[in-house]
């Protein structure tokens, strides 16, 4: 139907994740209208991204050098480890403003129907981090899905036999701000209320 560079240029970012045929046909034909420089600029940046990131060689966040910019920031707490699943998770937290520690991330969550064993995730790099000693609480921020809590809870299983001084916690789950109490599920209330704190 096109010709074949546009065509070409719609399957590959069709792949992108959240763009579907006519995303990907709407921002080919963007880029057929973009000016050469804008295209150019958008290619540079792909490719410079590819170059120049990598892994924190510590936590394994995304990182420009051997560590990212909080591995390398002195003013974080030593003595707190958050656990996500993927460095995208790692955003959100730092949006926060409330949690100043260091990050661990383990590059998925574990789900043995698709494959991903422990072996597959970082999970023997966390476990040295906090049995080297000066963790004290272990903050698993996984995603409150079926995974997600099988490992958080294949975390915290292993972290009380391998360094049992550090307190693993878990991200407190619930209602949304501005949420209506008619509109919310059994387990999410449920939560809500296990999770209730003193005003």
């Amino acid at each position: 139907m096109y010709a074949a560079p546009v065509s070409r240029l719609i399957a590959e970012l069709s792949r992108l994740p959240g763009i579907g045929q006519r995303s990907a046909q709407r921002l080919a034909f963007h880029l057929l209208r973009a000016s050469s420089e804008e295209a150019a600029a958008l290619a540079e940046a792909i490719q410079e991204m590819k170059r120049t990131v990598g892994l924190c060689e510590r936590c394994f966040n995304l990182a420009v050098g051997p560590l990212c910019r909080i591995c390398e920031d002195p003013r974080r707490d030593d003595d707190t480890l958050c656990v996500v699943e993927e460095p995208s998770d790692v955003i959100p937290m730092e949006r926060t403003n409330e949690f100043r520690g260091r990050y661990h991330v383990l590059g998925g969550a574990l789900s043995p129907i698709d494959g991903v064993d422990p072996e597959d995730l970082r999970l023997e790099e966390l476990f040295r981090r906090v049995e080297g000693g000066g963790v004290r609480e272990v903050v698993v921020a996984t995603n409150p899905t079926t995974t997600g809590e099988a490992t958080a809870l294949y975390i915290a299983d292993s972290l009380r036999e391998r360094a049992p001084s550090a307190t693993v916690t878990r991200l407190a789950s619930g209602l949304p701000v501005g949420a209506d109490l008619e509109y919310a599920d059994e387990v999410t209330l449920g939560k809500a209320l296990r999770g209730r704190s003193s005003l």
